[in-house]
């Protein structure tokens, strides 16, 4: 999502919709140039923790954090967020780390859950 709407996550189209099988893939900022953004603290959820996705109807599904990773954008894990899986999985992805010189983030922060 743009910087001006850093409250906003954004849902990958190309993956499975929330709640259906595969993974559904939620992005979005921890911080903009106008604050705090949608996962800002998201490097502070646990393992075990519910996430619940609520869609344009109002109906609500609920995961499971089955476990969290940082990685450098320059081997980001595609498969393992993107490809097939046996079941109903989420995926939220933020930047995370240290700055480039360009004053980019240089991780990624991936949190994996399952539908509940």
């Amino acid at each position: 999502p743009p910087a001006e709407k850093g409250m906003t996550a954004g849902w990958y189209a190309g993956g499975a919709v929330p709640g259906e099988p595969g993974p559904a893939v939620l992005i979005g900022h921890n911080d903009t140039r106008f604050g705090k953004a949608v996962f800002h603290d998201l490097h502070k959820i646990a393992e075990g923790a519910e996430i619940t996705v609520v869609d344009g109807a109002g109906t609500a599904k609920h995961f499971t954090v089955t476990g969290k990773e940082t990685v450098a954008k320059g081997a980001f894990p595609t498969e393992k967020v993107y490809g097939a899986t046996g079941d109903r999985a989420l995926r939220l992805i933020t930047c995370d780390g240290d700055f480039d010189a360009d004053g980019h983030p240089v991780d990624n922060l991936i949190v994996y859950a399952k539908l509940s």
